[in-house]
C-alpha cells in the first residue's frame, strides 16, 4: 500500500476510534471518554495497527483504559470495518502513550523557569536602581 494511502488509513482509523470513544459506544466501564487517540500506525501488510492512547488522567486509569480498549478491540474492529471498505482490516493493538502528559509537564517547567528568570531580572533591576540612588545621594 502506498505511503499516502497508509497515512490516510492511519488518520481515518484514529478519527473513527476517537468517535467511538466519545459517543460512548464502547460499553467497557474502564474506557473513559477522556482517553485520547494520539496516533495510529498500520503495518504495510495491513495485518496490525498500533493505536497509541493518552490522557491527562492518572497513569493507573490510563492503563485500565488501554486494557479496556484491548478487550473491546474486536468490537471496535467490527464497527469500523463496516464503515471502511478495505481488503483486509488490521488487528488493533492499543498501547499507552505518555507523550502528551510529558509534553504538558515540560511546558509547565519551561513556564516556571521563565517566571523565575523574569523575577531574577526584576530583582537585579531593582537592586541596580537602588545602588544608583545611593550613589546619587553621596
Amino acid at each position: 500500500m502506498g505511503q499516502y494511502r497508509l497515512q490516510r488509513l492511519n488518520d481515518q482509523l484514529r478519527d473513527e476510534i476517537s468517535t467511538l470513544i466519545l459517543r460512548g459506544e464502547i460499553k467497557d466501564p474502564r474506557v473513559n471518554t477522556f482517553l485520547s487517540i494520539n496516533r495510529v500506525e498500520v503495518t504495510n501488510d495491513l495485518a496490525y495497527a498500533k493505536v497509541y492512547v493518552s490522557t491527562f488522567l492518572p497513569d493507573g486509569q490510563l492503563k485500565k483504559g488501554v486494557d479496556g480498549l484491548n478487550s473491546a478491540a474486536g468490537f471496535i474492529q467490527h464497527e469500523i470495518a463496516q464503515k471502511l471498505r478495505i481488503r483486509q482490516f488490521p488487528k488493533l493493538q492499543f498501547h499507552v502513550d505518555k507523550g502528551m502528559k510529558e509534553g504538558f509537564k515540560m511546558v509547565q517547567k519551561l513556564n516556571q523557569l521563565e517566571a523565575e528568570s523574569k523575577a531574577r531580572e526584576a530583582q537585579a533591576a531593582s537592586s541596580d536602581s537602588a545602588s544608583e540612588s545611593d550613589d546619587d545621594a553621596q
